[in-house]
């Protein structure tokens, strides 16, 4: 990849509704050749979707619960961790899995409308794949920090000024 592509994928990553225009101005380039560089990146996989962040406790819906699941897995001979997170991860209800060192192999990041359905998915689909060993649960209970937004406002010292 060269040097305009990485600026683009980086402006893209930090605002991916900046407009061709915008990012044109910002990398020197004409609007077709950014447009031509961004469809290239889609086109090889490199830009896979455009995301909004979303804090949804300040909407009235009930958004429910997600769950990371650290997961143990005995992988088996040719399909190693990829073939366990392969079927994993196509579960509806899997939004991300993620490949850890320490003392669990796999991060499991899952949604679910309660937190039984969460428990469903856990012990009647998770912990029943053949190469899982153990899993452990935790529930999210407050997002700060997301995808480099934080969802809390910065709040104002209140305190009154004192001077001499």
């Amino acid at each position: 990849m060269n040097e305009k592509e990485m600026e683009i994928l980086g402006i893209l990553e930090e605002n991916a509704r900046a407009s061709i225009s915008t990012i044109a101005d910002m990398v020197e380039l004409e609007e077709q050749e950014v447009s031509d560089i961004i469809k290239f990146l889609e086109d090889k996989n490199i830009i896979l979707n455009y995301q909004a962040v979303i804090n949804w406790d300040h909407t009235p819906v009930n958004n429910g619960v997600t769950a990371m699941i650290d997961v143990k897995v005995a992988p088996k001979r040719e399909i190693g961790f990829d073939g366990v997170a392969e079927r994993i991860y196509r579960f509806p209800e899997v939004k991300a899995v993620y490949l850890m060192s320490g003392a669990y192999d796999l991060s499991v990041q899952i949604e679910g409308k309660t937190m039984k359905e969460v428990a469903f998915f856990v012990s009647k689909k998770l912990s029943t794949l053949d190469s899982v060993l153990s899993t452990t649960t935790h529930f999210l209970l407050k997002k700060y920090k997301h995808d480099g937004v934080i969802f809390e406002p910065e709040q104002k010292d209140k305190r009154a000024v004192v001077s001499p």
